[in-house]
């Protein structure tokens, strides 16, 4: 049997496919359920440091959830449809947005409904120029229920989503990009290329750094600046016990490129180490100290 999702990992990055082209990968429940498990694999995974998805085909992206199916829950009752779909959709999109690892979506066709979610959820998103978006459930008389009533104001603004919310009308992903819906639109037989240049310019960064960026933005979109800035110390501080901030700061006095291991340590001192009138991060002592120049 295919599998609805495809993983592959190239280097540091995983690479998921929407694989049901032939229904515009539509988001039924298998596929939402396969790829919560892959993204469980991939967090467990050190070597793995960054998401890329797309969609299988020339079509979409992903047209959405699968009404067929919807509709067999809806027909068992509201109980049921809200087990089996909007949780579960909502669910999804949640592990996508609070995701630790750089989670980028390539569109490379239509992004409807769901698919229009996951563009909405993930940390950064790139658009074929023959992408294109819509939030089209109120054809069918429901609203959104992947969080689509809730991250679309928050990135376009109210009032330019409700327009699109209440309209069901679809957009150019050049729209989207003025939205803030995509960070940007390229030509379509550029689509792959760009977005993995894209996750290797964060990966040759630390990993920590990346995810206590990631955990700050998403906790703080939702709270006051004072609750947000204190989340912003709370990331500062977990990143103070690391290898990679000792080599950030080591690599920047001696003016050469970092190598971050990804690991943990012990909380940092300050101390000098060989280098003659400069002083450098260790896990030793606390107290800053010069050793005296050469002469």
């Amino acid at each position: 049997m295919t599998s609805t999702v495809l993983f592959e990992a190239r280097g540091s990055i995983a690479v998921l496919t929407l694989n049901r082209p032939e229904k515009l990968n539509a988001l039924n429940y298998a596929t939402n359920d396969r790829l919560l498990s892959l993204l469980d694999t991939i967090e467990e995974d050190p070597a793995l440091r960054a998401v890329i998805l797309t969609g299988a085909g020339e079509r979409a992206f992903s047209a959405g959830g699968d009404i067929p199916e919807f509709a067999a829950s809806i027909r068992r009752g509201a109980d049921e449809a809200d087990r089996a779909f909007r949780r579960r959709g909502q669910a999804m999109t949640a592990r996508i947005e609070a995701f630790p690892k750089p989670f980028i979506v390539a569109v490379n066709g239509l992004a409807y409904g769901g698919g229009c979610e996951i563009t909405e959820a993930a940390h950064l998103a790139i658009a074929s120029d023959r992408a294109r978006f819509a939030k089209p459930e109120i054809v069918i008389g429901i609203p959104p229920t992947f969080g689509g009533t809730q991250r679309l104001p928050r990135l376009a603004g109210r009032k330019r989503a409700l327009e699109l919310l209440l309209t069901g009308d679809s957009f150019s992903a050049e729209h989207a990009m003025a939205l803030g819906l995509v960070n940007r639109v390229v030509p379509h037989d550029r689509l792959m290329d760009d977005t993995f240049a894209l996750a290797e310019r964060i990966l040759t960064h630390s990993s920590l750094a990346a995810a206590r960026i990631l955990t700050a933005v998403t906790r703080g979109l939702n709270a006051t600046i004072a609750e947000g800035l204190a989340i912003e110390g709370e990331q500062f501080a977990r990143m103070c016990a690391t290898e990679d901030v000792r080599e950030g700061l080591n690599a920047w006095i001696d003016r050469r490129p970092p190598t971050f291991s990804g690991r943990r340590s012990l909380p940092l001192r300050f101390t000098p180490r060989t280098r003659p009138g400069r002083a450098y991060w260790s896990s030793r002592a606390f107290t800053p100290s010069r050793a005296k120049p050469s002469r």
